[in-house]
């Protein structure tokens, strides 16, 4: 994750308001409102009153852009960015002995602890203010995703009730929902349709691969649970999907899988579009990657993403 930059001491002006809206994207109209609310960007002015700024501010900028596109409120992306260190967020018991690479954990553990005391001002306030010091990537990887994990076993061994359950994994889906409609611009090509397998309800892993490709600039259709595969033919053509992605966490739901052929005939024929899968069941029980065609992505979610993004990108060419 970038850091916010700092001032130097040759941070000298030189870009014009309309200037920095095209190198940021964002509109010159928001800058005006940042700059008169927040006092940021700053600016110096020429003798005929135009804003001018400076490289560095432009740096300053498109940090706060990020942290906006992420999720995080703009007044609190500015004041981390006003922030000398980023230590501040963390809790005054545990800030001289925690690492950086213990940050996700300790974050994991909050998320799952008030998700369970069902304080959800409290679980937006503890991802907010991950999103200062981690990226949305390793906030999916690391904290969202473990946290899912929790949950479910928590539920598995009477630690926690169905409704906790739900009322938790409702708040990480509609946390990922939101990430999913943002972010940065999306690469002009037919989009990948992400589905669950016939009989799946198991959608967090789905929605998280949703999520980063996004932030790899890939344009998503999501299709959510349990997708009959008699609907898909139809409306990966209407859409122009590039490559499909099933989603399978069940023995049951993973052999639903291996009739997609049958309904998909041209993507099976010809590669277009692209079908893979991924899911839990699949290192449980590896043998079931031999009975289920296409392409399996791998064993880890990061393995999945980085395995669709390698494959994605020998198809960009085929732009809409």
């Amino acid at each position: 994750m970038l850091r916010p930059p700092e001032f130097t001491s040759d941070d000298e002006p030189l870009f014009n308001i309309g200037a920095v809206s095209r190198m940021t994207q964002i509109p010159e109209t928001t800058l005006r409102v940042w700059e008169r609310r927040y006092d940021f960007p700053k600016s110096t002015r020429t003798s005929g009153g135009h804003r001018l700024f400076s490289h560095q501010e432009v740096m300053r900028l498109e940090w706060v852009k990020q942290r906006v596109d992420e999720g995080m409120q703009i007044s609190q992306a500015i004041r981390a960015l006003q922030q000398p260190h980023h230590d501040h967020i963390l809790p005054p018991s545990h800030t001289p002995t925690v690492s950086r690479g213990e940050v996700p954990t300790m974050f994991r553990q909050r998320l799952f602890d008030l998700l369970c005391r069902h304080d959800l001002d409290g679980a937006n306030q503890v991802l907010e203010e991950a999103l200062i010091l981690l990226s949305v990537e390793i906030l999916i990887l690391e904290v969202i995703g473990p946290t899912f994990y929790d949950i479910g076993e928590a539920w598995a061994e009477g630690q926690i009730g169905i409704a906790t359950e739900h009322f938790a994994t409702h708040f990480l889906r509609q946390r990922l929902i939101l990430w999913m409609r943002i972010g940065p611009p999306a690469y002009q090509v037919n989009p990948v349709v992400l589905a669950c397998a016939p009989g799946e309800l198991h959608e967090g892993s789905l929605l998280m691969l949703a999520v980063l490709l996004r932030r790899l600039r890939w344009p998503v259709v999501y299709l959510g649970q349990t997708m009959p595969l008699a609907d898909l033919g139809s409306f990966v053509d209407a859409v122009k999907a590039m490559a499909l992605v099933f989603v399978a966490m069940s023995e049951e739901t993973a052999h639903a899988l291996t009739d997609w052929p049958n309904w998909l005939p041209k993507a099976a024929e010809t590669n277009q579009p692209l079908v893979s899968y991924g899911g839990r069941i699949f290192l449980e029980k590896p043998e079931l990657v031999s009975h289920v065609p296409g392409v399996f992505l791998g064993k880890t979610l990061q393995d999945g993403v980085e395995t669709l993004d390698h494959i994605l990108h020998k198809f960009k060419p085929l732009i809409r």
